[in-house]
């Protein structure tokens, strides 16, 4: 925790001796994104550990957002680049943009599966849903979304696989599943879920 605590007080620091443009903003923010995402993550786990939530939404940047990723090599807009419009440079750097994301994931996953909880760690008792609504920005289209649930949910998924559902599964019916893995009580319906997934527990 001291460790965390020290980062923050560090990016106050840094905040505090950089000469800005008079405008609003939020103070104790890290200068690079990276730090600022990972700082971001480590306080979640952190949160897990001490069991002081047991949900956390996070999403990378707001939907729409035009962030540039100069730190991988991506000057443009992410999402000028989702609508790539077939162009190869503009799809390469989407691709560039989408496997630093997945690498930011990866990374909490690395902390969660070194983080000791009981008889295994945070992994094995979490489920964390990665991916998103839509799946070619560049039509907006939302069927065959690219998913990723990891985490054992403390033994009630059956992990290390790829699964594909029936085309038009409404991502909704996965919500509903996993609020029943966690052990709540689940409406019958969800939005436009029409039932549960199957086959998340064992083949």
């Amino acid at each position: 925790m001291r460790h965390i605590e020290r980062r923050i007080q560090k990016a106050e620091e840094q905040n505090a001796e950089l000469k800005m443009p008079l405008f609003e903003r939020p103070t104790g923010v890290p200068a690079e994104f990276d730090d600022h995402a990972k700082l971001m993550i480590d306080l979640q786990v952190l949160a897990f550990q001490a069991d002081l939530t047991r949900v956390i939404t996070f999403m990378i940047a707001r939907e729409g957002s035009n962030r540039s990723y100069r730190n991988i090599g991506v000057p443009d807009g992410h999402h000028n680049m989702t609508h790539h419009q077939n162009d190869p440079e503009k799809i390469e750097k989407t691709i560039k943009i989408d496997t630093y994301h997945a690498q930011l994931f990866a990374y909490m996953l690395g902390k969660l599966q070194a983080t000791k909880d009981g008889e295994g760690s945070l992994l094995d008792h979490s489920m964390v849903l990665y991916g998103s609504s839509i799946c070619d920005g560049n039509a907006h289209t939302h069927h065959d979304l690219p998913l990723v649930l990891a985490g054992g949910a403390g033994g009630k998924i059956k992990g290390g696989r790829h699964m594909r559902f029936p085309k038009e599964t409404p991502m909704n019916n996965l919500l509903l599943t996993m609020l029943e893995k966690a052990g709540l009580q689940a409406p019958e319906q969800l939005g436009d879920s029409t039932g549960r997934m199957e086959l998340l527990s064992a083949v």
